[in-house]
């Protein structure tokens, strides 16, 4: 299965970063990005690819235990930015984000002694990404009103491992499909 570690927002902070987002969408040029959709809408932690079966065990275990060694941390939706010149759009994070980048770097880890192979490590870099384009698209005012935008601040008490399934239907617009496949309490004694 196609796995990653995530934080979700709450339901109430997605529903303010909607409502921003529709504003972005009314934006001229807004039909050049394929805009994702609120079940998408996660920091991703570590991306793992495709994970035999048999090793999504240890996995969930390395990850319990780097959940019960991360305290809960405050978090919340705050600026934007884009990544290859508008072909990905985010929404940033404010708030602890050193214990984001600890997590990140903790679910990375727990793949590494899982056995799976993650690449050369990067500073982690918090984002959630809200739309997506093939080529470039000149994204600056799509950006200057996510830089303005902040949603209220929550407090991250777990971690998730989450199945990704890509759109196989060729219909344009289908958005690849999330179901959250495990989930850690942070902090918790064990």
């Amino acid at each position: 299965m196609r796995l990653f570690a995530a934080v979700l927002p709450p339901d109430d902070v997605a529903a303010e970063l909607a409502e921003r987002v529709a504003g972005l969408k009314k934006l001229p040029g807004a039909g050049a990005l394929r805009w994702t959709g609120r079940p998408g809408w996660h920091y991703t932690l570590a991306f793992y690819g495709e994970v035999d079966d048999d090793v999504v065990p240890d996995l969930a275990d390395r990850l319990a235990r780097a959940a019960h060694r991360t305290p809960p941390f405050a978090l919340a939706v705050a600026g934007g930015g884009q990544f290859g010149h508008g072909r990905a759009l985010w929404a940033g994070a404010d708030g602890d984000l050193d214990t984001l980048r600890l997590l990140a770097d903790r679910a990375e880890a727990a793949a590494r002694r899982a056995g799976l192979p993650m690449g050369e490590h990067r500073r982690y870099k918090a984002h959630l990404t809200v739309a997506r384009s093939r080529d470039a698209v000149q994204v600056r005012p799509y950006v200057a009103l996510l830089a303005e935008f902040a949603s209220r601040t929550w407090t991250v008490g777990e971690l998730a491992l989450v199945r990704s399934s890509l759109p196989t239907s060729g219909v344009p617009g289908e958005q690849p499909r999330y179901e959250v496949v495990g989930r850690w309490e942070l902090g918790a004694a064990g």
